[in-house]
């Protein structure tokens, strides 16, 4: 997806500067050229010979270099680029960064650069929600330099919370989403993800085991292809993707009004695990024990979105793909809830415990639609992502 494209990859001075290493693996697999800058700050993490081994490039590490100044001097090294990544971006690198200083290779070449600029920031949870950071990062983005993440989780200092950098395969996500020309570019596509919450009370809630991790790997992969994605997340365990729309919901009656509002579409990803049912009325406080037995929930059903969608009069998409997640009779029951449904296709899998689909990162999917059932082997979330997503792209063409 990325054969040909250039990438001039600044690895900046943090602990997150050893996923840059598995990152420049991944884009070269994908055909990418990387051509990596070392910051004196990122050799306490990551070496010279380790990144330029990967890479298959010198590794740029000195401002004044007289023999590189002869053959690319800094200026031109900053332009050959597609696209200039920063992974990880430091709050210091940020600042200069925001600032317009050029103190060393790296924050010269991003102040000599008209090639597009994307940061993966990682740094401390105090310092990422620090005022000054939060400056910075607003004047980067005034300045037109796109992000991604970073996520939520423990930090090496030991601390919890936003900070830490993007996964490498998020930020190749991030890179193809920004670079996409690809088949399935001028094409808008819906995909819905994750679970939803169903509130019993102000404490408790009706919910399923989904992740989020198969609808989000979807919408990345729609993008990388160069597909406009609007990305409606249920409360997932995964981040959203980066270079996508996204929509945030809870219930399964706002996911209802977040679809509808994202149409019209081409093409309709229903990869969501809406819950069927509700209470029929939420108490507004916490339900308690009582000697007079269990308490009574009364149910009411959701909107069914997928065949809403599906058996539109006006304005259905050209493709509506809903998902099966079963543990008994797959392929029977996914067949019949394609009729249903009135939906193109089906995506079949089986979510039974033994199975370790629901919250895992493998699936074993097989796609229903008229010409019969395809059944493909398992692996990764993010391989069945790509195959989906080409397939899409396929027939939309």
């Amino acid at each position: 997806m990325l054969s040909g494209r250039h990438i001039l990859l600044i690895i900046g001075g943090g602990i997150a500067a050893y996923k840059s290493l598995d990152l420049i693996r991944r884009l070269r697999e994908r055909g990418a050229t990387v051509t990596p800058v070392l910051t004196r700050a990122g050799e306490e993490f990551v070496t010279p010979l380790s990144v330029s081994a990967l890479a298959g490039r010198k590794v740029y590490r000195d401002l004044f270099d007289l023999t590189d100044e002869a053959e690319m001097g800094h200026i031109q090294l900053s332009r050959v680029a597609d696209l200039v990544v920063v992974a990880p971006a430091t709050a210091d690198l940020m600042g200069r960064m925001a600032q317009g200083l050029a103190s060393d290779l790296a924050s010269t070449l991003l102040l000599a650069t008209d090639t597009p600029v994307l940061i993966a920031p990682a740094m401390n949870v105090r310092m990422w929600e620090h005022p000054a950071t939060r400056r910075n990062l607003a004047r980067l983005e005034e300045d037109g330099v796109a992000r991604v993440g970073p996520n939520d989780g423990d930090m090496a200092c030991g601390e919890y919370g936003p900070g830490r950098m993007a996964e490498p395969l998020e930020i190749v996500a991030a890179i193809e989403a920004r670079l996409g020309d690809g088949p399935l570019k001028g094409r808008r596509i819906l995909v819905t993800s994750g679970p939803t919450h169903e509130p019993i009370d102000p404490v408790r809630y009706i919910a399923n085991r989904s992740s989020g991790a198969q609808g989000t790997a979807l919408a990345s992969a729609l993008a990388a292809l160069g597909a406009e994605v609007a990305f409606v997340t249920g409360p997932a365990e995964v981040p959203p993707p980066a270079g996508v729309e996204v929509v945030r919901v809870d219930t399964a009656r706002e996911m209802r009004e977040a679809v509808m509002a994202a149409l019209p579409v081409d093409a309709g990803v229903f990869a969501a695990a809406v819950a069927d049912w509700r209470m029929k009325q939420e108490s507004p406080r916490k339900l308690k024990k009582s000697r007079d037995g269990l308490p009574v929930l009364e149910f009411a059903e959701n909107p069914d979105i997928l065949r809403e969608v599906a058996q539109m009069a006006e304005g259905r998409p050209r493709l509506v793909i809903g998902f099966a997640a079963e543990t008994d009779d797959v392929q029977a029951n996914a067949e019949a809830k394609r009729a249903r449904k009135g939906c193109d296709w089906i995506v079949a899998n089986d979510v039974s415990p033994a199975s370790g689909v629901m919250g895992g990162s493998e699936n074993a999917v097989t796609i229903i639609d008229d010409a019969g059932a395809e059944s493909w082997p398992r692996m990764g979330k993010d391989m069945v992502a790509r195959r989906l997503a080409e397939r899409i792209a396929g027939t939309l063409a």
